[in-house]
């Protein structure tokens, strides 16, 4: 049974990521807003009934938008810590509440979910494992290192989404303040590409075909440049930027990577409501 993997959107103005298989679904993060989710499952011949539950990685507005809209409207159970939920302030309806506990594994159809902590500055993040037929997909984005966790975790994954949040020197030389910078380059703040890079080169399975670069700062990094960065050392590694204004491509695994492309987008999506904090 094939997994499939989607972003629907990537970056401080919306987080949504998409992975299934031919019965169920789930949906890591809802920063999108329920119209926009559904028109891009939709363009992505992606079947939303499919998806079976939500999982919270924290509680970052760009990561919760969409959140009550689409629980409620497809009645989704959402997977949320009580930390987390507390600090997110939004309206969730209370039977849809469920809970996890780090390495703990939920088991969705035949989907195995495993949150585990990491470092961010949020009250309770986690990132997730998501297992399906033997296939590992890490989403694995909002974190200020590559503490022993990350490292466990993506170092068992087929395919991941990583974050590559900012260029050191984009950062340095544009226009945040200092402290801005030294937040979001701290250790409770965001993967610079050379984090990244290091977590891959060091960390990475041999079983790991798809690296999906993700949660790319609007102001302080440009797909180009960390995607050259990665491809001089990926070897037989797909590397593919996650977009922070449209749906990427749907990713499909079995007995080898295929790559389901969707027709292209006649309006992107802007949705800059990012925090000030984490760009």
């Amino acid at each position: 049974m094939p997994i499939q993997v989607c972003s629907l959107n990537s970056g401080s103005n919306a987080n949504c990521y998409y992975v299934g298989n031919n019965s169920e679904a789930v949906l890591i993060d809802a920063g999108l807003s329920l119209r926009e989710f559904e028109k891009r499952m939709k363009h992505s011949f992606l079947d939303a009934e499919k998806v079976k539950a939500i999982f919270i990685s924290h509680e970052h507005i760009d990561h919760i938008t969409g959140l009550p809209a689409i629980s409620k409207k497809y009645q989704l159970p959402v997977y949320i810590t009580e930390a987390t939920l507390k600090n997110c302030k939004v309206p969730i309806e209370a039977h849809l509440v469920k809970s996890f506990s780090k390495n703990d594994s939920v088991f969705i159809g035949g989907l195995a979910i495993t949150p585990f902590q990491k470092n961010h500055d949020a009250a309770d993040a986690h990132s997730f494992i998501v297992n399906g037929c033997g296939i590992n997909v890490g989403v694995i984005t909002d974190l200020g290192i590559a503490c022993k966790r990350a490292i466990k975790y993506f170092s068992q994954c087929h395919v991941a989404f990583l974050e590559a949040n900012y260029c050191p020197d984009m950062l340095a030389a544009g226009n945040y303040p200092y402290h801005l910078q030294k937040r979001i380059s701290g250790d409770k703040g965001h993967l610079s590409n050379y984090q990244a890079l290091d977590l891959f080169l060091r960390h990475r399975s041999a079983e790991l075909e798809l690296l999906i670069l993700s949660h790319l700062s609007k102001n302080n990094n440009k797909p180009e440049i960390v995607k050259n960065l990665f491809e001089q050392h990926a070897a037989d590694v797909k590397i593919e930027v996650a977009s922070r204004y449209e749906v990427g491509p749907v990713f499909s695994f079995e007995d080898k990577l295929q790559i389901i492309t969707p027709k292209p987008n006649k309006k992107k999506f802007t949705g800059e409501q990012q925090l000030t904090l984490f760009e």
